[in-house]
């Protein structure tokens, strides 16, 4: 171990431009931060452009960088998610003592955040799987961050992640989500919000532009419009932005010259796979992802591009399509970001439940008010609903959101028999509206799938009239019901 005196209150090992930017926001903040990178230079780099900004002690050994903090050491991982983290963490626990704190600030699963929370436990080590939300700006100015683990190791840290967290009316954008892996489990949820919110948002760019001919630099004004209203947020402000860019090289649209083949991580497709473990409707997330898996499927889109589709200048085929449909798409859009939200709402609910974490879902949305790429002015009135009713069964019960949602309609069925007929593809907004629909359904045809279910499987059914479960004898005697 190094001689160098304990200084420290905080280090980061992983200096990549996330890492690089957590360290500067916690120096500007007065916090003296120890940096370690296994390449060097990343490290030297770091000091002589950004050492004006704060108090930093570079380091450039794993035993150098754990000597140079103070007790309980807390460390930030900030490193590439699977196997790399492992290997850091390999490294660094048999220099760490009882008491001290590992922090994974990546973007990991929450099962490998519990399963390293538990192995690291039996060392007498915290272990927090923090969720930080923001990009690398939020990184350095000021991040939306959801810390998991134990109470204890909060109470250590807390102090420091709200001081540079996003805040919001004063307070900090940064809560103890709960134990184990509560806090990756929150960030990768709203990840997959973030993905049907992107979705919506650009199918609304594909219907004003495909149903009332408006060009990109008209669609932002419209978008700067809505962000005045009840849709402000983050999204909807740099989605005016980028319609309203020109590409230098080209003079055209930027939208226009990019790629349309949408990437992902992976958080959205591990949202979509723990909503059906957990046996959660989450249609608009899953609608989301799914949309960008097809983008990206060229050789599968151009085999499929002479399919016949209908012909949008027949009259017959656009009906009226009035200068109002602008209006028309700001109601859909509002609605079905209300029921990508509540979806996103009640997987936490069911995560909670299922791994007892014990999850405040007003704090939740409270933090997701600053700092985070989904941030918008409606989360204040999330969190409101969960504050008046924690254990509210889906958002779109609540008053504000019931009644906004129900005024919708109209214009929500409007817009999507709009986009059939035109042929624009709308899986987000679709899916939304039929979820609605579901939901309000007296009955739902599960009735006839639970009858086929018996008759091929014997799987039995229950009754409205009385309680128990059935099978019916099909391939003898349809009349016969045996109570199973």
């Amino acid at each position: 171990m190094s001689s160098q005196p304990a200084q420290a209150s905080i280090g980061v090992t992983g200096l990549a431009v996330m890492g690089r930017n957590l360290a500067r926001n916690l120096a500007r903040h007065g916090h003296t931060v120890a940096l370690y990178n296994r390449t060097g230079q990343r490290t030297q780099d770091l000091v002589e452009q950004f050492g004006s900004e704060g108090e930093f002690v570079p380091t450039y050994s794993p035993q150098e960088f754990v000597a140079a903090l103070e007790r309980p050491r807390k460390i930030i991982i900030m490193v590439k998610a699977g196997a790399p983290t492992d290997a850091v963490i390999d490294e660094f626990t048999p220099l760490l003592e009882p008491g001290d704190i590992v922090v994974d600030a990546g973007n990991a699963h929450f099962a490998d955040t519990r399963r390293r929370e538990a192995a690291l436990r039996e060392r007498g080590l915290h272990f927090v799987g923090a969720g930080v939300s923001g990009g690398e700006e939020g990184a350095l100015h000021g991040p939306s961050i959801m810390p998991g683990g134990s109470e204890s190791s909060y109470a250590s840290l807390g102090p420091l992640f709200e001081d540079i967290a996003a805040k919001v009316d004063g307070a900090p954008c940064c809560t103890h989500v709960g134990p184990d892996g509560a806090g990756h489990f929150v960030k990768m949820v709203h990840n997959g919000i973030e993905y049907s919110d992107m979705q919506l948002i650009a199918e609304s760019f594909d219907l004003l532009r495909g149903a009332l001919g408006y060009e990109p630099a008209q669609i932002a004004e419209v978008f700067r419009t809505w962000n005045s209203g009840r849709l402000d947020s983050y999204l909807i402000e740099i989605t005016a932005e980028v319609l309203a860019h020109t590409d230098p090289a080209t003079g055209k649209p930027f939208v226009d010259i990019v790629a349309d083949q949408a990437e992902q991580k992976g958080t959205g497709r591990w949202t979509v796979q723990t909503g059906l473990e957990l046996g959660v409707p989450i249609t608009g997330i899953a609608e989301a992802t799914f949309a960008r898996s097809l983008s990206g499927h060229v050789d599968l889109r151009r085999a499929a591009r002479g399919l016949a589709g209908p012909d949008r200048t027949a009259p017959s085929v656009r009906g009226s399509v009035p200068d109002s449909f602008a209006d028309d798409v700001e109601q859909a859009l509002y609605a079905s970001k209300v029921v990508a939200y509540a979806q996103g709402f009640n997987q936490i609910q069911a995560g909670s439940a299922e791994y007892g974490w014990n999850i405040d879902l007003g704090a939740v949305a409270a933090i997701w008010r600053g700092g985070c790429i989904i941030r918008a002015k409606f989360l204040d009135d999330i969190r409101a609903a969960y504050r008046a009713e924690s254990t509210l069964p889906t958002l779109l019960a609540s008053g504000e959101f019931r009644t906004a949602v129900e005024d919708a309609q109209d214009a929500w069925r409007s817009v999507v028999s709009t986009a059939v007929r035109l042929g624009i593809p709308t899986p987000g907004f679709s899916t939304a509206l039929a979820y609605y629909d579901a939901l309000r359904a007296e009955r739902l045809p599960a009735s006839l799938i639970q009858g086929q279910r018996d008759y091929f499987g014997a799987h039995t059914y229950r009754r409205v009239d009385r309680a128990g479960s059935f099978h019916t004898t099909w391939a003898d005697d349809p009349r016969v019901e045996h109570e199973v």
